[in-house]
């Protein structure tokens, strides 16, 4: 059987100008059964990406731009870039729209949800203080407890709805977007997964699943759901 295209977008350029994305994602979509494609943002036909694209991985990265979401700006957001923005946002417009299987990480749950007319907490620790750590301290993914609603999407894919995921992140969503549901939260409040009522399959999770999916059968469980849902939708 041909493995299904399964899109991810690349970071923006790197001081090298060099696009580049985190090797996990690729080595997850490929035990998976998928063969990635890297696509880089600023693309000016993101119907057209759409269209080659049997599933989508709306990867992690820097912030939303918070203007987004009715925000001025934070001191702590970092790394906002406008090509991304535009191309991701119209992306996920038509992920909403489509039937396209979807796995939102990180920054990825960030931008599906702001397209769907939510918002986000700019900076967690103003809102829910550090007694969950949700990074490590400047930047960089330390483990966190998670429990998931035994009927989401989420725990069916993972075979599993206690889980220990990287976490990496300092913002997350604070209204819900239209037509999602949350179905996981972290002991400090913090939304952890939102799953869409009438997509056939969109899921998004605040964690980093690449990062540990190669040791850890629940993270890779993500993306085996997602190539598993493309490979249902083409019989």
């Amino acid at each position: 059987m041909t493995p299904p295209l399964i899109v991810l977008v690349t970071y923006p350029p790197n001081d090298a100008g060099r696009y580049e994305l985190d090797a996990g994602y690729v080595a997850a979509v490929r035990r998976a059964g998928g063969r990635p494609v890297l696509v880089p943002p600023g693309d000016p036909d993101p119907a057209g990406v759409l269209e080659i694209a049997d599933g989508i991985v709306l990867t992690g990265g820097g912030d939303v731009d918070p203007a987004r979401y009715g925000q001025d700006g934070h001191p702590k957001v970092f790394r906002v870039d406008t090509d991304r923005d535009r191309f991701e946002f119209a992306l996920a417009e038509l992920v909403l729209e489509s039937d396209t299987p979807t796995l939102a990480i990180c920054r990825g749950m960030q931008v599906i949800n702001v397209a769907s007319g939510g918002t986000l907490h700019p900076h967690l620790e103003d809102v829910v203080g550090d007694e969950v750590a949700h990074r490590t301290l400047p930047h960089g993914p330390v483990p966190h407890s998670v429990a998931v609603e035994s009927s989401a999407l989420v725990a069916r894919a993972m075979g599993a709805r206690d889980v220990e995921p990287m976490s990496w992140h300092h913002q997350a969503v604070d209204r819900l977007g239209s037509g999602f549901r949350v179905v996981s939260r972290a002991s400090d409040g913090v939304v952890e997964a939102i799953e869409h009522d009438s997509h056939p399959w969109l899921a998004a999770v605040q964690w980093h699943p690449e990062i540990s999916a190669a040791d850890d059968h629940t993270q890779q469980g993500l993306f085996d759901g997602l190539v598993g849902a493309v490979r249902d939708r083409s019989t």
